[in-house]
């Protein structure tokens, strides 16, 4: 009988339903908020941002914080993602509201990408 085919994560791979919900923490140890989801480049397949939920209680009244992507490092002693980031920092990030998401576009993905110091690859 052969192999059950892996469709939720293998050593190198993870599954998206398996990234929602993960949580966020910096490097204190603090938990910032879990991944909400990611959005990828269509013609590209690359993930160009991880929207972190942060904020509100129980979901209610959270705002959504994309974060490069290539900012986080998984972090499997936490079973989570890990950002070097304060929390106060977090809150002057580019964020948006339910109902009021940006266009992301491509000024807005520099604009992301700039607020983090990382260069905006697309």
């Amino acid at each position: 009988m052969a192999d059950p085919i892996a469709t939720e994560e293998t050593t190198r791979l993870i599954a998206s339903n398996k990234v929602e919900g993960t949580s966020v923490y910096n490097h204190e140890g603090e938990k910032l908020g879990s991944i909400y989801n990611f959005m990828v480049e269509k013609r590209e397949g690359r993930v160009e941002y991880a929207v972190l939920q942060f904020g509100g209680l129980f979901g209610i009244g959270s705002e959504y914080y994309p974060l490069p992507w290539n900012v986080l490092t998984y972090d499997p002693s936490r079973g989570g993602y890990a950002i070097d980031l304060d929390k106060s920092v977090l809150e002057q990030a580019p964020r948006y509201a339910v109902g009021k998401e940006p266009d992301f576009d491509r000024a807005y993905g520099r604009t992301v990408y700039d607020y983090y110091g990382v260069t905006y690859p697309f």
